[in-house]
């Protein structure tokens, strides 16, 4: 039994969430990407963030698991795209990434980034991004 006191309709309407977002950053794995010829049938690194804001229903008010938006099916999705075929170029990628979660329940804004990190030596990272702001 919880015997902390409630707080319901403590917090001022000023300080009430305006926005919900979930993450998933910097999710690497091997990908067979790019049209330069050493690229081609060689797996390289690839930096995935996705980030995605959520109506006030999508986001859980609970502490329970099937409230939750599953960080889980979104990796084995943005996994799945990324194993079942070559790219040629992140954009496509990318795209279709953001296709995937853009589909999905209570998304109201989404920002995907794909990062290349081992491409140049004097370099973080080179890669795309797609948002819907």
């Amino acid at each position: 039994m919880n015997d902390r006191p409630r707080l319901d309709g403590l917090v001022p309407e000023r300080l009430a969430p305006k926005t919900r977002k979930i993450v998933l950053e910097d999710y690497t794995l091997p990908a067979d990407i790019g049209f330069h010829d050493f690229e081609i049938g060689t797996a390289q690194r690839l930096s995935i963030t996705v980030e995605v804001w959520l109506d006030e229903a999508a986001f859980a008010a609970s502490d329970a698991v099937e409230d939750a938006w599953d960080y889980d099916v979104l990796r084995r999705e943005i996994g799945a795209l990324v194993s079942g075929r070559r790219y040629n170029l992140q954009e496509t990628l990318a795209r279709a990434i953001y296709d995937v979660v853009a589909a999905r329940r209570g998304v109201t804004g989404l920002r995907v980034s794909t990062r290349k990190p081992d491409i140049y030596p004097d370099c973080g990272g080179v890669g795309v991004e797609l948002a819907s702001f």
